[in-house]
């Protein structure tokens, strides 16, 4: 996932996703080091708080907008 990547380019903290999402800081280092696994309401929180699709996150594109049908 490309959590790490997207909070590093804006210059947060892991320490404020976690407040701004409601979540703590040790949940979002384990999705960031692949030892935990988002769910699908996590993963929306971070594509909305990016404003990036889940497929972005997942890896499944490099374009990280959403595509039209």
């Amino acid at each position: 996932m490309r959590l790490k990547e997207l909070r590093k380019s804006r210059n947060i903290s892991q320490l404020k996703l976690a407040l701004d999402l409601n979540m703590n800081q040790n949940s979002i280092s384990r999705y960031e080091n692949g030892v935990r696994e988002a769910d699908y309401e996590t993963l929306i929180a971070f594509a909305d708080y990016f404003n990036v699709s889940i497929d972005y996150l997942l890896g499944r594109t490099d374009n990280p907008t959403f595509l039209d049908k």
